[in-house]
């Protein structure tokens, strides 16, 4: 069999917006009801979430079921290990968090690729190659690997450009919060500054070509972020919808 294709890279290519979720709740059933939902791509999250490496397997399974929607994974750090592992269970595009500098984005695309161009290690039974299936795995993975660096940070600001057209990065995903708190405005993403910051680091992709994403739970901010260029744009987290949810409904009973 052929090696799936990756349609989120396909569409990063194409010039189509992919608007996606965050899944930050460790299950099967919360990532089969995001896929079911319509978005592009569901995000399940091993850095800030209670999301194991081996709870990604069920989450794969279910988004899995919707063709037309795109799972990635963001693990927990940039570590080969880790991208080894879920590349393995068969996650095709990784969001690494925390890249501050090419020579940190050159070692997230050294774990993605196998040798001689980088350090993955080899295994033939895995569900990346369905359990040996796919004609010629090692040799044609990269084709439809897809790796998104996570710029968060003043200093990785400074080192935009060289980050972002590092051989082997396809994407770079803005982090607001992270972000602010290295500007000295720990949670303010909303902060003038942060903004300026954030709205000149779209800016500076948008004329190296290289595809942006953001995370904002704000419509109208968010549609903004849109409007600027963005090529991946998260809107919502499971957690934080669940959340407003409930509270909303016991604030509604506690008027009556």
């Amino acid at each position: 069999m052929k090696n799936p294709t990756n349609r989120f890279k396909a569409a990063l290519k194409a010039g189509q917006h992919q608007l996606g979720i965050w899944n930050s709740i460790s299950s099967s059933t919360v990532p089969e009801l995001l896929a079911g939902a319509g978005f592009d791509w569901v995000l399940v999250d091993c850095e800030h979430a209670a999301i194991e490496t081996i709870e990604v397997l069920p989450a794969l399974q279910a988004i899995g079921q919707y063709p037309e929607v795109s799972a990635i994974v963001r693990p927990a750090g940039n570590d080969p290990v880790l991208f080894k592992r879920l590349l393995d269970l068969g996650a095709q595009t990784l969001l690494v968090p925390y890249i501050q500098s090419a020579k940190e984005a050159e070692a997230a695309v050294a774990a993605m690729r196998y040798s001689p161009r980088g350090i993955r290690g080899m295994a033939g039974s895995t569900r990346a190659t369905r359990y040996g299936a796919v004609e010629d795995y090692f040799t044609k993975a990269e084709d439809e690997l897809c790796l998104i660096v996570q710029v968060e940070t003043i200093t990785g600001m400074g080192e935009l450009e060289q980050i972002a057209t590092t051989d082997g990065v396809d994407g770079v995903f803005i982090g607001p919060a992270d972000l602010s708190a290295s500007m000295g405005l720990p949670g303010q993403i909303n902060h003038p500054d942060v903004l300026a910051e954030i709205d000149k680091a779209l800016a500076k992709l948008a004329e190296l070509d290289v595809p942006s994403g953001i995370l904002w739970l704000d419509p109208a901010e968010a549609k903004r972020f849109i409007d600027a260029g963005t090529a991946f744009t998260a809107v919502g987290v499971d957690i934080a919808v669940l959340a407003d949810q409930v509270r909303a409904l016991r604030d509604l009973f506690q008027r009556w």
